[in-house]
């Protein structure tokens, strides 16, 4: 046995699947400001500018204010894994290895697809998403802030290509992520 691993039923690992999940909402949420900002976006190429601008601005200042949420959600979810490390550090392993040899989980059979994510999983995938997500945000206020009367319809049609690619988001990784809620 290498080491005690955190199970699913620890406080560690239950902290670290409620931060995960609350960090897939703020990604929902952040999701559907992009969809509303897209339809401003749109908006404003139609000529719509006044309106559809100070939506924009107030887009951004939502779409800022879950990137920041995020980020709390990842700092929680590092302090976890540095308090779930320090809790296998201090435990004696030394009177039960021995014992504790010969049992056998039904992990052990399982192919690693099939395994519960580990704690260190589960904050590996939010820091990935969550740079993918400011990427994303830090477009929208590139392309925001760009936008003018004297904007081309060429420009416009530019950022309203980009805003709906979303070309730092990689929608594989963030599915990857909603199959771990269970």
């Amino acid at each position: 046995m290498e080491s005690e691993q955190v199970t699913e039923t620890s406080p560690s690992y239950e902290k670290m699947y409620q931060i995960f999940s609350d960090f897939m909402t703020r990604i929902t949420k952040f999701e559907e400001l992009v969809d509303v900002g897209n339809r401003f976006l749109v908006g404003f190429q139609q000529g719509l500018v006044s309106t559809c601008h100070h939506g924009l601005l107030d887009h951004l200042i939502g779409a800022k204010s879950v990137v920041n949420e995020l980020q709390c959600l990842l700092d929680d979810a590092a302090t976890a894994v540095q308090n779930s490390n320090e809790n296998l550090q201090d435990k004696d392993f030394h009177g039960d290895l021995d014992s504790n040899t010969d049992i056998i989980t039904k992990e052990d059979f399982l192919p690693a697809h099939v395994q519960k994510p580990e704690i260190t999983d589960y904050a590996a995938l939010m820091a990935v998403i969550y740079g993918m997500v400011k990427q994303d945000y830090e477009m929208q206020e590139r392309i925001v802030s760009s936008l003018s009367l004297k904007s081309s319809s060429g420009e416009m049609e530019s950022y309203c290509l980009m805003w709906s690619l979303r070309p730092f988001i990689d929608d594989e990784i963030i599915h990857k992520a909603w199959r771990l809620i269970r």
